[in-house]
């Protein structure tokens, strides 16, 4: 017979420990670190792209390449004849070569005009080979481009643009050719090695205490704040196995230290959550100086000698905000600081020059990062 008050404990208990898991900020290994040695490659290439609804480029580079494809198709053009074609466009072809990518593999190529063309919507490109920094040929692209943007001019003059036309991929458009030399072989060495996204000694020991915790002591230890070195299996067939649950294992990394990023550009201010501020005074506020004219007409006395003029009129208004003094008190935290801004009204350039100062006057403990 079934205890129903074990099962209803047995109940809670499971329901607190999804409530934890799900609350809990746990990421995986194979997202906070890749391994050492694999990485993926960059190709880059030169091509043609043809078939354009006269919406091509017409240059010196464009017309040498076109001729010397027609020459190596065959085509003998005579001396001096003029070969450009506004259905024909230069372009640049890069991709990114996958590890462990093998000879007949297709990746996606970007496709990019390097001329005047105003569209390769509709075009084609033609074969074009894609080599690495070390100028060795890992792929060959061809196949029709996908253009996600539009423009339309009409005869007035107007003009009409959606996103970019002078840009498209082509999905699966290269093959692979040749393998990408890499520094990592799972079948020649004893023990691989975690490299960190993010630099952080405690995420480095947590991330060696979780595999050693599923995998057995001494099978992992951390080198430095950004590497974890792990033993693996002496069987070929078992690494792989071991490495895919590996990757699996979740571990709640250390906390990003005390910062403030500000981006110039857009005003944009994102404050962490360690962002602590000593007791400090801050006073705010604004002089608004506003010069505007109106000009006035001076209009003579009947039957007077007075001529009619223009009289400059000048107003002046200046406008200072009545802003009161706010005390920061000691250690407050990130909440404390958007509440006592938000109370006084600083626009985002203005809590900038608040954040600086405090920064210079040592009451802010974060470090400032301007973007």
């Amino acid at each position: 017979m079934f205890n129903i008050k074990k099962i209803l404990s047995f109940l809670i208990c499971a329901f607190n420990l999804i409530f934890i898991l799900s609350t809990a900020q746990a990421e995986r290994i194979k997202d906070i670190s890749q391994i050492f040695g694999i990485r993926h490659n960059q190709l880059v290439g030169y091509g043609l792209v043809v078939g354009l609804d006269g919406s091509g480029d017409s240059n010196a580079f464009t017309d040498q390449s076109f001729k010397t494809m027609l020459s190596r198709l065959g085509v003998q053009v005579p001396a001096g004849m003029n070969v450009s074609s506004k259905n024909v466009a230069a372009v640049a072809i890069h991709a990114s070569l996958p590890p462990f990518a093998r000879p007949g593999q297709q990746i996606d190529v970007l496709v990019s005009s390097i001329g005047s063309a105003k569209s390769l919507r509709g075009g084609s490109l033609l074969m074009a080979e894609l080599k690495g920094a070390d100028s060795q040929t890992y792929a060959v692209a061809q196949g029709n481009i996908v253009v996600a943007g539009f423009d339309a001019e009409g005869l007035d003059g107007s003009k009409i643009k959606v996103n970019m036309s002078v840009g498209g991929s082509i999905p699966g458009g290269a093959m692979v050719e040749k393998e990408s030399p890499s520094s990592f072989d799972i079948y020649a060495k004893d023990d691989i090695t975690y490299v960190l996204h993010r630099q952080d000694f405690t995420t480095a020991r947590r991330m060696a205490d979780v595999i050693n915790h599923y995998m057995g002591s001494n099978t992992a230890a951390p080198i430095d704040g950004s590497r974890v070195q792990v033993n693996i299996p002496q069987s070929a067939a078992d690494r792989v196995r071991f490495l895919s649950v590996l990757e699996n294992l979740s571990l709640n990394p250390g906390e990003e230290s005390a910062k403030v990023v500000i981006n110039s550009k857009s005003g944009t201010i994102v404050i962490g959550q360690h962002v602590k501020v000593n007791a400090a005074a801050v006073s705010h506020g604004s002089l608004t100086v506003t010069i505007s004219e109106n000009p006035e007409v001076s209009q003579p006395q009947p039957f007077s000698l007075g001529t009619t003029e223009t009289v400059e009129n000048t107003q002046i208004n200046i406008q200072q905000d009545d802003n009161t003094m706010f005390l920061f008190p000691k250690a407050v935290s990130l909440n404390s600081i958007v509440s006592a801004v938000n109370e006084v009204g600083a626009s985002p350039s203005d809590l900038m020059a608040i954040l600086e100062a405090l920064k210079r006057v040592g009451a802010l403990s974060a470090d400032i990062e301007v973007i």
